[in-house]
C-alpha cells in the first residue's frame, strides 16, 4: 500500500449560499491529492507528460457522507492499495476534524496523446516497487 494526504481549506466559492461545498468539489479535492501523491513518489504529472504519458480517469466514484462547509480544514486522503498494471486505481478518503465525510475512488490509465493506451513506464513502476509495502505506509 502507498498512502498520501493532503490540507485542503473550503474556500467560500466553493460552497452555495448554506455555506455547503458543492459536490463536483470532491473530484478537485482528489485530484489535489492524488497529484501530491505522484509528487512525494517522484513522478509528477508534468514528468508523464513530457514523457508522452497521459493519465486520464477512465472512472469515478464519489459517496457523501456529511457536507463539508466553508472554511473547514479537511485531510483528502489517497490509497494505492494495489500496484499498478495497465490501470491505477486509488482509493480516498476526505476528513474533517476526524469525522469522515466522503470516500471515492478513481481509476486511471497511461494513455499516449492519441488516446492509444501505453504500459505504465518502467520508471513508475520502479517508484512504486521501491515505496510499496505491505503495511499501511505513508509518503
Amino acid at each position: 500500500m502507498i498512502r498520501s494526504s493532503s490540507q485542503i481549506r473550503v474556500r467560500y466559492a466553493e460552497t452555495d449560499t448554506m455555506g455547503v461545498a458543492y459536490h463536483g468539489n470532491y473530484l478537485t479535492w482528489f485530484e489535489v491529492a492524488r497529484v501530491e501523491l505522484f509528487d512525494a513518489l517522484g513522478a509528477p504529472y508534468t514528468g508523464f507528460e513530457k514523457e508522452g504519458y497521459f493519465l486520464p480517469v477512465l472512472s469515478v466514484e464519489a459517496r457523501y457522507l456529511l457536507p463539508a462547509r466553508f472554511d473547514d480544514r479537511l485531510v483528502v486522503t489517497v490509497m494505492m492499495l494495489q500496484k499498478p498494471r495497465a490501470r491505477i486505481q486509488l482509493d480516498y478518503i476526505v476528513e474533517c476534524g476526524g469525522r469522515k465525510l466522503a470516500t471515492g475512488n478513481t481509476s486511471h490509465g497511461f494513455m499516449d496523446l492519441a488516446g492509444k493506451a501505453l504500459r505504465p513506464p518502467d520508471r513508475f513502476i520502479d517508484l512504486i516497487e521501491r515505496a510499496w509495502c505491505d503495511v499501511d505506509v505513508v509518503v
